[in-house]
């Protein structure tokens, strides 16, 4: 079987940085809808439709082609009384402009008596991406994946 527009394919994958160093890698394959529904970066998806199981595949994504630029204007600095006793760099918290629909996730990156720093880009933002990943399954997709736009668990729907 080919990887065609509907069809829910599964990778091994990994991702490395400029310097070779690994900075994501799968334990378990992913799998995702191919055809335009958004479930791995384009041009991966571009670069594997028509592919077989077995295929392996190395591409280098700039920052636009994977998570975007880094972009200062999402770094705050908020009093530290806003946020929960015991906060630590690494939490994450959901926060957005009160006059928008649009919440993000913030990670804190700093703390200190008074303040904490918290960065709502994705944490590859600003960085090129070295993406390798191997075919390890393709399958057709059901109706209820091409109506939902994306990759039911085994026992179904699942959000």
């Amino acid at each position: 079987m080919r990887i065609e527009k509907n069809t829910v394919v599964s990778l091994n994958y990994r991702m490395l940085n400029r310097e070779g160093q690994i900075v994501e890698e799968a334990e378990t394959p992913i799998s995702y809808l191919h055809g335009g529904y958004d479930g791995i970066f384009p041009a991966v998806e571009e670069a594997l439709h028509e592919k077989e199981v077995g295929h392996s595949l190395s591409i280098l994504m700039e920052p636009e082609d994977a998570f975007g630029g880094y972009d200062a204007e999402l770094m705050r600095i908020e009093p530290k009384s806003a946020f929960p006793e015991g906060v630590t760099v690494g939490m994450q918290f959901e926060g957005g402009e009160e006059e928008s629909d649009d919440m993000m996730i913030y990670t804190v990156t700093d703390v200190t008596e008074d303040i904490v720093v918290v960065d709502g880009n994705h944490p590859y933002a600003g960085m090129a991406l070295q993406f390798e990943c191997t075919v390890v399954d393709i399958r057709s997709a059901t109706t209820e994946e091409m109506m939902h736009g994306h990759v039911h668990g085994p026992d179904g729907h699942h959000h």
